[in-house]
């Protein structure tokens, strides 16, 4: 079921600390499923990489160069965060 992301933390490393509607915290590694090239490679720059935020019209995480990833995607690839 799809759902939105109302938080993004930048943990280092490519992996963000995600808040899910209903408050569900969430880890993900972005370099286990991200390729770092094309519209992703600025991502290897960790200022860059630090200056996510969460886009509310879409609901998804999004970088300063329009790089984003499906809140589906990032769900499923997360691991929940006790």
């Amino acid at each position: 079921m799809y759902k939105d992301i109302t938080k993004v933390e930048p943990l280092g490393d490519l992996r963000l600390r995600l808040t899910f509607e209903g408050g569900e915290r969430r880890e993900v590694d972005l370099g286990e499923f991200v390729p770092l090239d094309g519209v992703f490679e600025a991502l290897k720059d960790p200022a860059f990489f630090r200056s996510v935020r969460v886009e509310p019209d879409v609901g998804t995480i999004v970088w300063p160069n329009g790089a984003d990833v499906c809140p589906d995607v990032l769900y499923e690839k997360s691991r929940p965060v006790p």
